[in-house]
C-alpha cells in the first residue's frame, strides 16, 4: 500500500544508515521500525503504586468518636443542617 508521510530529517538518516548496515531494504527498515513502535505505544505506561504516610491528627479534648452525629453537631454547630 502506498501513502506519503512526512518524515523528520534525523529520523530517515537514522533508518538510511541501519538500511545500509544491515543491507536491507529502507522501506522494510521503516515497516519494522513502525512496527515495535506501535507494540510499545500500546503497552500501558509504567505505573508507580501511590502510598501515603499516615499521620496522627489527633481529637480534640471533649470530642468523642463513638457518636458521629453528635461530633459533626459539635465541629458544624446545630445550624449546620
Amino acid at each position: 500500500m502506498r501513502t506519503t508521510l512526512t518524515i523528520d530529517r534525523d529520523v530517515l538518516e537514522q533508518a538510511r544508515a541501519v538500511s545500509t548496515r544491515c543491507k536491507i531494504p529502507l522501506k522494510t527498515v521503516i515497516n519494522e521500525a513502525l512496527r515495535a513502535g506501535l507494540k510499545e505505544v500500546e503497552k500501558p505506561a509504567l505505573q508507580r503504586d501511590y502510598t501515603t504516610i499516615p499521620h496522627s491528627m489527633g481529637l480534640k479534648q471533649g470530642r468523642n468518636l463513638d457518636n458521629i452525629q453528635e461530633l459533626l453537631a459539635q465541629v458544624e454547630g446545630e445550624d449546620a443542617r
